[in-house]
């Protein structure tokens, strides 16, 4: 069985996303320049169905978390950028008909929906907590990873519950002063993190923690 893990891209000061998100902006103000060392990758591009794009450090990173990765779990947050019943025609992702994942995604969410085939992603709709998730995830994943792709409240909750055992996180050259904070209502039973390498990218810095 693999590992659960999360890589996240975070500003300076701490932030996975900024203020004032919506469905329009959905990473908030100023949110998209977290990832633009991911944009700039030519693993990234590839991945998106685009050409180009730099080799380097950032690039091999985001090679070595693709390749580790089997499965993903999101929040329908991430998903969708909204809550609520889904509707008669429901939002079908922000990745359009060909995601980039590759492999099943499964989204937790307060409200049933089938699961969703889009080119060789399957996105499966949980309603029933982190745990199911993780469960049905595990015996997707087989040896490979389960990576938590986000957002915040969905680490944050497996955090909680002792369930990652370890993650990356790519910390961009960005101060966005407010937003979305990636350590934030963690309670009082935190894991003991250890340094497992720390890779100075071209655009980022890319640390990565071991929970012990």
């Amino acid at each position: 069985m693999g590992r659960v893990t999360f890589d996240i891209s975070m500003s300076l000061d701490g932030f996975v996303a900024g203020p004032s998100a919506s469905h329009e902006e959905p990473l908030g103000v100023g949110g998209l320049q977290l990832h633009e060392w991911a944009f700039a990758a030519a693993r990234w591009r590839e991945a998106h169905g685009e050409s180009g794009g730099e080799a380097g450090a950032d690039d091999d990173v985001i090679a070595e978390a693709v390749a580790a990765s089997g499965v993903t779990i999101m929040g329908r947050h991430m998903f969708s950028g909204e809550g609520g019943p889904w509707g008669e025609d429901p939002f079908m992702g922000w990745w359009g008909e060909d995601p980039p994942f590759h492999h099943p995604v499964f989204v937790l969410t307060h409200h049933a929906r089938e699961t969703l085939e889009l080119g060789d992603t399957s996105f499966t709709f949980v309603t029933d907590g982190i745990e199911s998730a993780l469960e049905q995830a595990q015996a997707a994943a087989g040896e490979r990873d389960v990576a938590v792709a986000g957002g915040a409240n969905v680490i944050q909750q497996y955090l909680r519950a002792g369930l990652v055992d370890g993650f990356q996180v790519h910390i961009a050259p960005v101060l966005l002063g407010g937003g979305v904070p990636l350590f934030d209502a963690l309670g009082t039973t935190l894991p003991t993190l250890e340094v497992e390498r720390v890779v100075a990218g071209e655009r980022a810095t890319h640390i990565r923690y071991r929970c012990v």
